[in-house]
């Protein structure tokens, strides 16, 4: 059905193509798009647009979600070859995605986390499996090597140096769990919302193992130029009792859970405020200052009402 669809340098063939329109664009600069070869059907063409996740979309895929209960765009065809403009996929297209955020979708994805993170972690020990970020160790140790950046940038927005060493001092006297399940990775609110009344989870290429609080961080506490979110200082605290609750995690031991969550959001934001910043100085980002910005502050007041928690 899709022969010729794609020319032999790994991009749509215009000939065969009644009509294009272009979605988001990648990490490396190349466009997802919707693509019409009559007026009545559309497909989804992604182009490899994360160099360094070579065929693990596919992958993911025929390994991982064929057998969870959860809607996502299946791949309809492939091509995953050693030069990378070749490398794409054709997914099914499941129209108009609204990336909402609000109780409903959080409680329902953290019920289908739960399926994911469920599936035997040693299965994928031994698999090509890699996260979009450092692991939270070593983004302790960068914020740890420029603590007096961090600081200074507390300062500018009125983080008080109380709650800047409650966060040092926390994250610096205790390690962080070395439980690892399987994760979505790249869980922010661009990659999940509702295909009509269906919650549907996208861009699956960056799933690996990590920490349980990986994927949780991500749908409840990471910041996006794109999608803003308010706060959510309720809905933290109602997400991790669901997710405690789906683990059958007893009372006693939910505190604790909580308590590393808080700690683990704390220093991830931290790192990403970071990040925003670097990108702010630079100037040389896809997004527009005002939206850094915003990200920037959305941020630093959730890593503000997490620090806060920590005992």
């Amino acid at each position: 059905m899709f022969t010729n669809i794609v020319t032999a340098n790994g991009t749509l063939n215009d000939q065969y193509i009644l009509r294009r329109e272009n979605l988001y664009q990648g990490a490396n600069g190349r466009f997802v798009e919707r693509f019409f070869i009559d007026a009545s059907k559309s497909y989804i063409f992604k182009p490899l647009t994360n160099n360094t996740q070579l065929g693990k979309e596919v992958w993911i895929f025929e390994n991982v979600l064929a057998e969870l209960p959860l809607k996502f765009p299946k791949i309809l065809s492939y091509s995953v070859q050693s030069k990378l403009s070749n490398n794409w996929i054709i997914l099914e297209d499941l129209g108009t995605i609204t990336h909402t955020f609000d109780s409903n979708i959080a409680l329902e994805l953290t019920a289908l986390m739960a399926k994911w993170q469920s599936l035997p972690a040693e299965r994928f020990s031994n698999t090509p499996l890699k996260g979009p970020k450092p692991p939270i160790e070593e983004m302790a140790n960068h914020i740890l090597q420029n603590k007096e950046k961090v600081f200074n940038i507390f300062r500018i927005h009125h983080v008080s140096d109380r709650l800047g060493n409650k966060i040092f001092r926390a994250f610096t006297s205790k390690p962080f769990s070395a439980v690892k399940v399987l994760s979505h990775g790249d869980l922010h609110q661009g990659n999940f919302g509702y295909a009509g009344d269906k919650a549907v989870v996208l861009d699956w290429e960056h799933c690996h193992l990590n920490t349980p609080f990986w994927d949780l961080f991500h749908l409840i506490d990471i910041s996006h130029p794109d999608f803003p979110k308010p706060s959510n200082h309720t809905l933290r605290n109602t997400v991790l009792d669901c997710y405690c609750e789906e683990f059958h995690i007893s009372a006693p031991d939910r505190e604790k859970f909580k308590q590393d969550y808080f700690l683990f959001s704390a220093v991830f934001s931290v790192w990403m405020m970071l990040l925003i910043q670097s990108d702010l100085d630079s100037q040389k980002t896809k997004w527009t200052s005002e939206q850094l910005s915003r990200q920037l502050k959305e941020t630093i007041r959730n890593l503000v009402e997490c620090s806060e928690e920590i005992i």
